[in-house]
């Protein structure tokens, strides 16, 4: 069973490129979902910019899985209309890019607590992209669920997914995040969810602290989560976020064998957080991630 392709947030390795993609083949992974490329995000790249990275990618047979953006992470209180540019910008880097995905947000609020009162304005923003989003037929858009923007719970998540109603736009399904909310992730997220789940983002956290841990050693119930897209017919992409920082136990993985002692923090963690998903995959799961 194969139901999984690997692929990450490459500058969580390195702002640079070239490193990006060295630590990625070292991991055996062949995608990348691009976010930061030499220091630059990626919706700041001009469109000769982008071809250049493309044709970079193209050479290393590094495969693009989603365009990990910005849009959406505004207060709603900002100038929605210049975030409308960039979001149209972000579409022609994802022709581009020949990316299947662009991941986005569902804004700030001024209050949290009164997240509610905001849907209508939300919803609206949505449709706008979505309507803009209808030119692009080949790009899915995802909606995250950050934590601190509206869609920060499943319920709001399902609510915005529900009124949009198309099959351009899914969730990319993190974790973490939910932990980070003091949400249950397994079985209630999930299962609210479960119908729009198109990407998922593998990362992991703690309830006492909301601190981010590998895969399996928080309480996101990733592999709880992984099992349950299994058996629901799930087949796509598991990317690795890691927001991992040195933790305890760190200098035990870095002895093993996986782990090059000469690497910089950046790719260390990296491939703690892709051994610890091919652990849950292959040791527990019995899959052949691609």
């Amino acid at each position: 069973m194969n139901n999984f392709t690997i692929t990450g947030f490459a500058d969580e390795i390195s702002p640079n490129v070239s490193e990006q993609i060295r630590v990625l083949k070292q991991n055996d992974i062949r995608h990348i979902e691009v976010r930061g490329l030499d220091g630059k995000n990626v919706s700041e790249l001009t469109l000769s910019e982008a071809r250049e990275y493309k044709q970079q990618f193209e050479k290393a047979g590094i495969v693009v899985s989603s365009i990990g953006s910005p849009i959406g992470k505004i207060k709603l209180t900002d100038d929605f209309a210049e975030h409308l540019a960039l979001f149209k910008h972000v579409l022609e880097l994802a022709v581009i890019f020949e990316s299947p995905y662009v991941r986005m947000f569902s804004f700030y609020t001024d209050d949290l607590a009164k997240a509610d009162d905001y849907q209508n304005e939300v919803l609206e923003r949505w449709q706008q992209f979505l309507e803009i989003a209808k030119e692009y037929p080949q790009i899915t858009l995802l909606h995250e669920n950050e934590k601190d923007i509206y869609g920060d719970t499943p319920e709001r998540c399902l609510h915005l997914l529900q009124a949009l109603n198309s099959p351009q736009v899914k969730a990319a399904f993190d974790p973490a995040n939910f932990v980070q909310c003091d949400v249950e992730v397994f079985p209630h997220a999930y299962h609210l969810l479960k119908k729009h789940i198109a990407y998922m983002h593998i990362k992991d956290a703690r309830y006492e602290d909301h601190r981010v841990t590998p895969a399996g050693k928080g309480d996101g119930q990733v592999q709880n989560v992984l099992e349950a897209l299994v058996a629901d017919g799930f087949s796509g992409f598991a990317s690795l976020e890691p927001h991992l920082s040195i933790f305890d136990g760190f200098a035990d993985l870095e002895s093993g064998d996986s782990i090059a002692s000469n690497e910089g923090d950046g790719a260390k963690l990296f491939t703690v957080a892709s051994e610890a998903l091919k652990t849950i995959l292959v040791s527990e799961m019995e899959q052949e991630w691609k």
